[in-house]
């Protein structure tokens, strides 16, 4: 399925959301508020949440002598691909992801914690996969996934906090049934989240390796982050979970629940063996 298509379906789906929520919570007028919170989200998802997500990890730009710039520029050449901005996320967890809307407005963000621990030929495997996200032009779907549903989190934690606006059953929908929608729909946010991520993941390592021109470099670097993640997670949100190489080893809940990333050793063997997928 195109990309494009992928796009509107995940934007309509997550408005969809946003519309039961408002009407679980005010009836007619919630079910208008939640369509103009759709219909503003939707803009600024598909413009700004680059911008966003890069702001809510604390990352800053880093200039082209630096290590990382020069692994993305070189690999991004190789790949045919304009040079994204590279950014460093101040954290001690190992981690890297793409963001953009597009190839010519990508952005490339990794931690401190991978730039201590992976030797230049498993940074080149992470970069690549995440040039490969970027070429296979999947950052837009989940940079937009990434600020909807944290949105949608948002708005029913709101709820929760404030209760529901219809009173009884005549109304409609009682409160129990509302305080039921606003705990399904963080839930159901997430499993959009990862109908679009998991197979992704699959395709990006398939990608990265060849851009990286083996599969080794990232096949190291998994398996490394995989341990070191789980030694020192990352405080990340649920809702941009899906964006990281190797999922955030952080809190509990929902985000234990649900893996946004297919096992590592599927991806390291899907990488050792390609004839096996």
């Amino acid at each position: 399925m195109p990309n494009v298509v992928k796009t509107a379906l995940l934007l309509g789906a997550l408005s969809a959301l946003f519309l039961f929520l408002g009407e679980a919570l005010g009836g007619a007028q919630g079910l208008m508020l939640g369509f103009g919170f759709a219909v503003v989200s939707n803009f600024v998802s598909y413009w700004f949440s680059d911008k966003i997500v890069l702001a809510m990890y604390g990352a800053k730009p880093v200039g082209p002598d630096h290590r990382l710039s020069r692994t993305v520029a070189a690999l991004a050449a190789r790949a045919g691909l304009p040079m994204p901005r590279v950014y460093l996320i101040p954290d001690p967890s190992p981690n890297a992801f793409a963001t953009g809307r597009n190839p010519q407005h990508a952005a490339v963000a990794a931690t401190e914690g991978i730039l201590q621990i992976l030797d230049d030929r498993e940074l080149e495997g992470v970069i690549a996969h995440e040039l490969a996200h970027v070429k296979h032009r999947d950052i837009l779907i989940s940079s937009i996934a990434a600020t909807l549903a944290a949105a949608i989190m948002m708005t029913a934690r709101f709820a929760l906090f404030f209760g529901g606006g219809r009173r009884n059953d005549r109304d409609g929908m009682n409160p129990v049934a509302a305080i039921g929608m606003m705990i399904l729909a963080p839930i159901a946010a997430m499993l959009i989240q990862l109908a679009i991520s998991r197979s992704r993941e699959f395709d990006a390592d398939a990608g990265g390796a060849s851009i990286a021109g083996s599969p080794h470099g990232l096949v190291s670097a998994l398996r490394k982050l995989e341990s070191a993640s789980r030694v020192v997670p990352l405080a990340a949100n649920p809702a941009t979970a899906h964006m990281f190489i190797i999922k955030p080893f952080s809190g509990g809940g929902l985000s234990a629940l649900f893996r946004t990333h297919p096992q590592t050793e599927e991806r390291v063997q899907a990488l050792l063996n390609p004839a096996r997928q």
